[in-house]
């Protein structure tokens, strides 16, 4: 009997405790925002801003894109992610829809398909139901203006330089690479896209989240001083997984799988961590230049990597940042983000506020607010809505870029856990580290290489 773990990241998000408190608010010229006063009362020092207003991107976060030109969306990557990337695009903008879908198996196509058709009218063909590792290339070459990535992160990188070739916008979920080789595609790729003025818009959501937008522009005016370091968390419970079943091929059974395998996902510090090493590396402005951590695997039950790390990263400019994340049963759960500045703190668990040194809340996000003025409140959808608005005005904008240097981090981060060596940026980013199999193809592969990694070396008999 097939056995499935089915507690997603969104699953997740929606029910912890930590998440439920993260709520939005507009980018606009008004601001809904409740300062609470605490502590000191009358005269305070003016904030100095860390960067000029206009210095910096702040994306116009409506309820829906403007109406322009029609926009026709390909997917690839059929599954979850990519189901639900398909609707939050459809649900961004009227005049848009999807034309194509491919996947390296046929019943997520026609899943995907069936639920467009039932649920959007959308009918897609025959012929343009894409199977197999080369579909991704159909879909491209389909007619379609934007492509929707959201494959195992392994594949993304290479889908990503194909796309911008044929002068394609595209949506690509993180992360966006595996491997150092996967980073410097994706770098050369960036700036190939940017040249081509094409939109490019990637899944680190909290980019699109109007609380983290507001939060951010706040650190940038000064409200927490000059950043001096922080601490990032992803704590929760087993991620899903798959049991193997009669019939499958290795291929088959790691791809359907895929989120437990470090060739695929590139472990979860990177598969889904980089969301939080994101925050830090976007506030901050900052990448490390240095990383030593440790990791384990405990209980996961199946795939060839870890299920916790801790990461201490040392940054271009001396602070440390240090990361935490772990997927296991039982254990306490945390997902988010904490900063601290030497005029005071700002936090994501506590429903994104501002604390000055003595501990006063200075700054809270206003989420009922947020709730009372827009009627889009999923970041999700308005990722697209951006996508859409970008394209429509002609004012690319290219996230890939960015969201690298989150990913890279997240790199750092496992390889020192998995060698138990220090890694620099530098050396990381220029290394030969290739995650791609050996024998990549659809049928059978030699699994033998997939194993564990332990760091250090055994103790020495004497």
């Amino acid at each position: 009997m097939k056995k499935e773990h089915n507690l997603t990241r969104r699953t997740f998000l929606k029910t912890s405790a930590v998440a439920g408190t993260v709520g939005m608010i507009g980018t606009g010229t008004t601001s809904f925002l409740t300062s609470c006063s605490g502590g000191e009362t009358g005269k305070k020092a003016a904030n100095v801003p860390l960067k000029e207003p206009g210095s910096y991107y702040i994306p116009n976060l409506v309820d829906m894109a403007n109406d322009g030109k029609e926009l026709k969306a390909g997917v690839v990557g059929c599954g979850g992610r990519g189901s639900g990337a398909a609707f939050n695009f459809l649900n961004a903008a009227n005049g848009v829809t999807i034309i194509a879908l491919g996947d390296v198996f046929q019943d997520k196509v026609d899943e995907l398909a069936d639920k467009l058709k039932k649920e959007k009218n959308i009918d897609i063909p025959s012929d343009k139901r894409f199977v197999g590792l080369d579909a991704y290339k159909q879909v491209i070459d389909s007619g379609i203006d934007i492509l929707i990535d959201c494959t195992p992160p392994f594949f993304r990188a290479e889908h990503f330089k194909y796309a911008v070739e044929k002068g394609k916008n595209c949506f690509l979920e993180k992360p966006l690479f595996v491997d150092a080789v996967g980073y410097r595609t994706v770098m050369a790729t960036a700036k190939q896209a940017q040249a081509k003025n094409l939109t490019v818009v990637t899944g680190t959501q909290r980019h699109h989240q109007r609380s983290y937008v507001e939060s951010y522009q706040q650190i940038m005016n000064g409200a927490i001083g000059e950043i001096t370091g922080g601490v990032v968390y992803w704590n929760q419970s087993m991620l899903w997984y798959r049991d193997r079943q009669p019939g499958w091929s290795d291929f088959e059974y790691m791809i359907r799988d895929w989120v437990n395998w470090k060739w695929l996902s590139g472990d979860h510090i990177v598969e889904q961590h980089v969301h939080n090493i994101d925050v830090f590396t976007w506030f901050s402005g900052l990448k490390p230049v240095s990383a030593v951590g440790f990791g384990s695997r405990h209980r996961r039950v199946t795939g060839d990597q870890f299920d916790n790390f801790s990461i201490d990263f040392v940054m271009e400019n001396g602070i440390h940042m240090h990361s935490m994340c772990r997927q296991i049963d039982g254990c306490a759960n945390n997902v988010s983000e904490f900063i601290q500045g030497t005029k005071g703190s700002w936090s994501s668990a506590e429903g994104h506020v501002i604390k000055d040194l003595a501990g006063n809340v200075v700054w809270k996000y206003d989420e009922e607010a947020e709730k009372t003025k827009f009627k889009q409140t999923d970041p999700y959808t308005l990722e697209h809505v951006n996508l859409i608005n970008c394209i429509r005005s002609g004012k690319p904008i290219e996230q890939a870029s960015e969201t690298a240097v989150a990913n890279m981090a997240a790199l750092m981060g496992r390889e020192s856990a998995y060698t138990g060596q220090e890694t620099k940026w530098e050396t990381l980013t220029a290394a030969q580290l290739d995650y791609t199999p050996k024998d990549l193809n659809m049928g059978k592969m030699d699994m033998s290489g997939f194993t564990v990694p332990v760091p250090g070396k055994p103790l020495e008999k004497k």
